[in-house]
């Protein structure tokens, strides 16, 4: 083997020892994309008309809310006026039967305006008018009985004035010899005789006569329950429920109707123990219902609650003692409220104030009205 043929060997065993590097070959290659923001780019000049525009809305916005919480803030109090809150009340009254009966009549309804004594509901009087014709009877009969009695009387009284003057003429003719004592005997025994008819006469006409008031008052206390079964509205008001129908049967002390004394207008309010030391009966007062907030109503303290309505179980503190609550009723003028009367609502809630300093004027807003 020559020299060349040992080389070759060598040479082969290199090449593939070192492997040849691949051919590169243009290619394209995919790069991962990553997700950006667009961000939009306006000019200067419209970023600033933006920020002018909200600045403006701003201070509209502002304004307005002012505006409305001036107009519905509630009025600076005083620290002399102390208040409450409540409901406007009327004084209910129930207008009533006095006797078991049927309703024959209802002459008014809810929400009407009554005057006293007006008839508002006539119940079945038929029985009663029966009794009242049997009563009318016995009043005849014992007027008939009094006459007769009187006419008795009367004949007695004539019998005793014939007796008694035959005894003057037989104690005359006594004294003169002119007649026997036993004629003047039978002459006295004849006057005591109708002087004991006459008493008797006499007392039998005022029994007829006692008679007859019993009868006559037995008629009149007949009629007595037939007016009581008129109900009649006891004073100036306006019916706020009606409770029965024509037709039905209601026993001793129904209640047919319940009315508002629309002259008893108030508002009870409860104050704790630091107020309600302040207050006085007679202290001035204005009572602002919600649906009339401008609108104060001038009243008077007419009630003070002399215990607590709201106690703690254990009052040993001075908090505790703060928190008593005490009933103060503020009533407005009867004459006012009857002057008004067609705008009282009962169970109107609202405020009430009261003036403890009377040296000091009400704030304008609570001055109230002139009427």
């Amino acid at each position: 083997m020559n020299e060349t043929d040992d080389k070759a060997p060598a040479n082969q065993v290199g090449q593939i020892a070192e492997p040849v590097a691949p051919v590169q070959l243009p290619a394209t290659v995919a790069q991962p994309t990553e997700p950006h923001a667009v961000v939009e780019h306006h000019p200067p000049g419209r970023r600033r008309v933006w920020a002018v525009r909200l600045a403006i809305l701003a201070i509209v916005g502002g304004g307005i809310g002012f505006l409305f919480w001036q107009a519905h803030r509630a009025p600076a109090i005083p620290a002399w006026i102390v208040h409450g809150n409540g409901r406007l009340e009327a004084d209910p009254i129930d207008i009533s039967t006095k006797f078991a009966g049927r309703i024959a009549e209802l002459r008014a309804d809810e929400g009407d305006a009554v005057v006293g004594g007006q008839i508002v509901a006539v119940m079945d009087t038929r029985d009663l008018a029966q009794t009242l014709q049997k009563g009318e009877a016995q009043v005849e009969q014992a007027r008939k009985s009094v006459d007769e009695a009187n006419s008795t009387a009367e004949q007695a009284r004539s019998t005793t004035v014939l007796a008694a003057q035959e005894m003057d003429r037989a104690q005359k003719l006594l004294a003169n010899g002119w007649t026997t004592k036993e004629v003047a005997d039978q002459r006295r025994q004849q006057l005591d005789s109708a002087r004991a008819l006459q008493d008797a006469a006499e007392h039998r006409v005022t029994e007829a006569q006692n008679a007859l008031k019993a009868a006559q008052h037995d008629a009149e206390l007949t009629r007595v329950n037939i007016n009581d079964n008129t109900l009649v509205a006891p004073r100036d008001g306006r019916i706020e429920y009606r409770l029965a129908n024509v037709g039905e049967v209601l026993g001793v002390g129904g209640k047919v109707f319940t009315m508002l004394d629309t002259a008893y207008v108030y508002m009870d309010v409860y104050l704790p123990t630091l107020a309600a030391d302040k207050v006085k009966i007679g202290s001035d007062s204005r009572i602002v219902l919600d649906a009339y907030p401008d609108r104060p109503i001038p009243a008077k303290v007419s009630y003070l609650a002399s215990q607590a309505q709201f106690t703690p179980k254990m009052v040993e503190t001075k908090n505790d003692r703060d928190k008593l609550m005490f009933r103060v009723r503020v009533k407005i003028d009867p004459d006012r409220a009857h002057a008004h009367a067609s705008e009282v609502r009962s169970g109107l809630p609202g405020m009430a104030y009261v003036r403890t300093d009377d040296g000091k004027e009400w704030p304008a807003s609570l001055q109230g009205r002139k009427e």
